[in-house]
């Protein structure tokens, strides 16, 4: 799974590509959580092509949180966001720094190898 390095990218939008890549799921998955989730609308390019900003990755994020890694079905994580978005943002958002610290300390790791 190839991870968009947000801290060192100045991109405005990433391609649906780019972002199924991220997550580790396809395509149409991204697609489907549209017309199932309200947050995720990126903007269409005039030939239809997907254009994700960072907020919309970040609302993505927090959907493949619930569903993905906390099991909850659509419904579940849809009764989630609506009663606790901030509080559920701030998970996603600690789970990433944690992610990120690890991977600085397994480079570390492997520099003393």
């Amino acid at each position: 799974m190839k991870k968009i390095d947000f801290d060192n990218s100045t991109r405005l939008y990433y391609s649906i590509k780019e972002v199924a890549a991220h997550f580790g799921v396809n395509e149409s998955l991204l697609r489907f959580w549209e017309t199932e989730f309200k947050t995720i609308r990126p903007k269409k390019t005039e030939g239809g092509a997907r254009q994700y900003t960072k907020a919309d990755i970040e609302d993505i994020a927090l959907v493949y949180h619930l569903v993905k890694e906390k099991g909850l079905t659509l419904e579940g994580a849809r009764q989630t966001l609506k009663s606790n978005k901030d509080e559920e943002t701030k998970k996603v958002q600690v789970i990433q720094q944690l992610e990120k610290i690890k991977k600085e300390l397994e480079d570390l790791a492997k520099e003393f190898e």
